[in-house]
């Protein structure tokens, strides 16, 4: 199907493209149940709306949260929120995306513990609730840039990536170099306690070390390749040593590719017989063992932003041209989303894919609800565009679509600029720093 521009006027215009397209989109008019509160791990969530972890990469360059940082968090708090993600804070520093990535340190520490202060005063006062914080622990694997250029560390490699060749062997992780890292992601736990933040997420996703390692069938002669049992195991490692170190009512979570939207064998959630249609079998027995971990939350996600970001943000304008219409994808990550709650009905799920709909999205939202398939809706690109969007949805009932993320992928291009991210349309500090580090370069 031919890709599409956002067009629509109507929910009524979304609700027939969708039908047309046999996209799963389901749509409720009835926004109530975004206001219910939720339990999660003994913690209250005030209601079922979540800001989704969005890199800013405007640390500074020890992993310290910088000016930007502190404005961007200090908007979500005020923002109605129920839940707050916090972005992926590295947990190595040969692992950051960039030379602007957070990482926790023992020397940083108490800038976090004044963040995450700041954050709780603000929420407690304009919105009249605490949201719980969860910080994203991730190693960035081939997306690692700790210094100016890039730096890969990755599991295998992959022919639907190294377009241009196979990568040096010295950039494939040796299985020494991963035995280390468990206690490095137990070592971000401990600081994250320390900090105060309500949870760790393992992060998984996204094509980030722990993602590609799912897919190393191809890796041989190493205990984190070939078998099934072997490609989850730094993940499940990782997940039990952040689970040694959590108390006293924090938790562990992930958020977890399902799908990677890259063929067999090198992605993760594929069909071994080919093509690109999901195959969730294996994706669905990870979750099962994240279950048997004592994991009771988790974020669920799929493609990858850097290769493929129509698998899960469709866009109206990007560096290709999509080969589906974008509610295509949209009915896809529903669907990988409605099947881990379907098969898990006791986990608290959180889906994702709600931005690109604009002012339609609460709708989305409220009908991802209601036919149970998650219970937490999270919403990223948007929250740059429009941090108020959890309090005009439960106040207002609705978005101002004026307000709304575009889905133009100007904040995709600060990231690859090397710069901070943020919302070029519709925040005036993102607009200067786009004309500064894009637009006068190009």
């Amino acid at each position: 199907m031919e890709h599409k521009v956002f067009a629509y006027q109507t929910l009524d215009s979304v609700r027939e493209e969708a039908k047309r397209l046999d996209a799963f989109i389901p749509l409720c008019e009835d926004l109530s149940a975004l206001s219910a509160s939720l339990t999660v791990e003994g913690m209250t969530v005030p209601n079922r709306l979540m800001v989704q972890p969005m890199e800013g990469c405007d640390g500074t360059l020890d992993g310290t949260p910088d000016e930007l940082t502190v404005r961007r968090y200090r908007r979500f708090a005020s923002g109605g929120a129920g839940l707050i993600w916090f972005e992926a804070v590295a947990v190595t520093p040969e692992s950051r995306a960039s030379p602007k990535q957070l990482i926790l340190t023992k020397d940083n520490l108490d800038a976090y513990k004044r963040l995450l202060d700041d954050m709780r005063e603000t929420s407690r006062k304009t919105c009249g609730f605490v949201p719980p914080v969860i910080i994203q622990a991730t190693h960035s694997g081939r997306y690692s840039k700790p210094v100016s250029t890039p730096a890969p560390l990755i599991a295998y490699n992959n022919p639907h990536y190294e377009k241009a060749g196979p990568l040096d062997a010295d950039r494939i992780v040796t299985d020494e170099y991963l035995d280390t890292l468990p206690e490095r992601y137990a070592q971000n736990a401990r600081l994250s306690r320390e900090a105060g933040f309500d949870g760790v997420d393992v992060k998984a996703c996204h094509r980030y070390l722990l993602n590609e390692l799912l897919s190393a069938r191809t890796r041989e002669n190493s205990r984190y390749g070939g078998s099934f049992e072997n490609r989850i195991r730094l993940f499940l490692d990782a997940v039990k040593a952040v689970q040694s170190e959590v108390s006293g009512g924090m938790f562990v979570t992930t958020r977890v590719n399902m799908y990677d939207g890259v063929e067999y064998p090198y992605g993760f959630g594929a069909d071994e017989k080919g093509g690109l249609a999901p195959d969730l079998t294996e994706s669905l027995e990870l979750v099962k063992r994240l279950k048997e971990c004592g994991i009771k939350l988790i974020n669920i996600t799929i493609g990858n932003p850097y290769v493929n970001p129509h698998v899960n943000r469709p866009f109206d304008k990007g560096f290709y041209i999509p080969p589906e219409h974008p509610l295509e994808g949209l009915g896809r990550m529903y669907t990988c989303v409605k099947a881990v709650k379907d098969a898990y009905p006791d986990l608290t799920v959180v889906a994702s894919g709600l931005s690109y709909l604009r002012q339609f999205s609460p709708y989305a939202a409220a009908g991802l609800l209601d036919c149970g398939a998650a219970d937490l809706i999270g919403y990223g690109r948007e929250a740059f565009a429009y941090p108020e969007f959890a309090r005009d949805i439960l106040q207002d009932g609705s978005l101002n679509k004026d307000k709304c993320c575009i889905s133009c992928g100007k904040c995709s291009e600060l990231m690859r600029a090397g710069s901070t991210a943020g919302c070029v349309i519709r925040d005036k500090t993102y607009a200067d720093i786009y004309k500064r580090d894009v637009s006068d370069k190009q």
